[in-house]
């Protein structure tokens, strides 16, 4: 039988600290703000990871000292919780001197890197939401077969005449990463906002903080009122939205909107009928408007992302520039999602700029 390496033992220790964790603030609230927190090493700290910068920075805010804490209960050493974004495989390496301090690295899976919005430039009529990113507009969205019945009718639903009442509603799209849900919906925001609509985009992460914060403040009436008197809510990535009380209060959220004739999109990385998390009325819900998968991305779109993203990048970095016979070859071999595409131009950029 093999010896415990020192990595068992700190994922042991972990696996502790998250049961206390779950005792002490219930499961629904764990579940909600803990389930995809990750132990990554543990050196002078104890370096911990999640999946989004919002998580972490609503973890830093309310329960890294408690972390800490829990972590010094039960492994008896004293070390500060650092708290990362991640974006790539930790990889197990072997273990240094055997001191107090030594480096001991989790082995887990890859997650997706999420991705960046700017926290400038947002309307004022969006400004109870998450931010949006200035160049995710209808305008920068790159059309194909794909995504064309997604961007039709995520446009007929931004453009719709004021008073006409909503079309598609709600608006539910789904595609795995990088396929262009999130530029939609950001781009439903902006042309909606531009026309005078009181616009919310959250992401379910921020409609989670806001529901939690509401109630800690005494202010959750305001919350929901606030919501419930918009023109338009746009939701992304629906399948974070977990607890009872939280899928509760969404979907009141959404009936009542829906009932005043009022317009919700949503975007998800799957139909709803495979959001099994989520309470079944709210699914019923979803399901009940137009549902639209964006799908993979086609060579040849492909191919018209890169040009068009290459060209920008062009405009900001003086020298740079990619010959078409070399975006072809990137269209035709690297990955099925724009993220992918736009790792590859960034490393032909560095290479460009460091050598």
């Amino acid at each position: 039988m093999t010896a415990p390496t020192a990595a068992d033992f700190c994922a042991q220790q972990w696996d502790r600290v998250r049961q206390r964790l779950r005792e002490e603030i219930g499961e629904e609230s764990y579940t909600s703000w803990f389930a995809r927190i990750e132990l990554d090493r543990v050196a002078d700290r104890v370096h911990l990871s999640v999946p989004t910068r919002f998580l972490k920075a609503w973890i830093q805010d309310h329960y890294v000292e408690r972390l800490a804490e829990l972590w010094q209960e039960e492994s008896g050493t004293t070390r500060k919780v650092d708290l990362s974004v991640r974006s790539a495989v930790a990889r197990a390496i072997p273990l240094k001197a055997a001191n107090e301090h030594r480096e001991v690295v989790v082995e887990r899976a890859a997650e997706p890197r999420p991705q960046a919005v700017a926290a400038s430039a947002m309307p004022a009529d969006v400004g109870a939401g998450s931010p949006l990113d200035a160049r995710l507009t209808f305008e920068t969205f790159v059309l194909g077969k794909s995504n064309t019945l997604a961007h039709a009718a995520a446009r007929q639903v931004a453009e719709a005449v004021p008073g006409a009442g909503p079309i598609f509603n709600p608006l539910y799209l789904h595609a795995a990463v990088g396929l262009g849900k999130t530029h939609l919906l950001q781009a439903v925001a902006w042309a909606g906002a531009s026309r005078g609509r009181r616009v919310v985009y959250l992401t379910a992460e921020r409609f989670m903080y806001g529901f939690v914060a509401a109630l800690k403040t005494h202010a959750a009436i305001a919350f929901k009122d606030a919501l419930r008197s918009i023109d338009t809510l746009v939701i992304d990535d629906l399948q974070f939205l977990t607890g009872k009380n939280m899928q509760q209060e969404f979907c009141h959220t959404l009936n009542a909107l829906m009932d005043a004739g009022r317009q919700v999109v949503v975007a998800a990385d799957r139909p709803p009928s495979e959001l099994d998390a989520l309470d079944d009325r709210v699914r019923s819900r979803l399901a009940g408007g137009l549902v639209v998968e964006l799908g993979q991305l086609e060579e040849d779109l492909r191919l018209q992302i890169l040009k068009t993203r290459s060209s920008a990048l062009a405009e900001q970095h003086r020298g740079f520039s990619v010959p078409a016979n070399v975006l072809e070859l990137l269209a035709r071999t690297v990955g099925q999602s724009g993220r992918d595409l736009d790792g590859a131009l960034n490393k032909l950029l560095a290479f460009n700029k460091l050598t």
